[in-house]
């Protein structure tokens, strides 16, 4: 069992929804800064402009999905199965990235995508602890 499971965080009733918010305010975070600043992070990281605006854009798609899921009364666990799904999606396009050979991002490139690699696989990782939580809690 993670540490994550076993703290007491984790077993609070508002835990899943602060993970969908935490997710949606990276997600805008991110989206916004591939979107604004696409010319210099292209150049810094190695990474083609398409793809940055592209990602950037789904980036904001996402993020109105976990909205959607976060503001109902009761979250819905087959919404948040299909957030997880998305964030594994996510790391597996950043790991293609990271050790294919589609592009050839530099050091920071390569620092970029593997802290996503990281924080998006933690984040569906808790999205399915507070799911579990949730579930478990009477009157879900």
């Amino acid at each position: 069992m993670s540490a994550v499971a076993s703290s007491s965080l984790a077993a609070s009733p508002n835990f899943l929804r602060r993970v969908l918010w935490l997710d949606a305010a990276t997600g805008a975070a991110t989206g916004a800064l591939q979107l604004l600043l696409t010319g210099f992070l292209a150049s810094l990281l190695g990474l083609p402009e398409t793809l940055l605006v592209v990602s950037g854009w789904a980036l904001f798609g996402y993020v109105a999905g976990i909205s959607f899921i976060a503001t109902r009364q009761f979250v819905p666990s087959a919404g948040v199965w299909l957030l997880i799904g998305a964030n594994l999606l996510w790391v597996l396009g950043c790991l293609a990235l990271l050790l294919g050979d589609l592009v050839m991002p530099t050091l920071a490139g390569k620092a970029f995508l593997a802290i996503q690699t990281v924080t998006v696989g933690l984040l569906a990782e808790l999205q399915w602890v507070g799911l579990r939580k949730a579930v478990a809690q009477p009157g879900w």
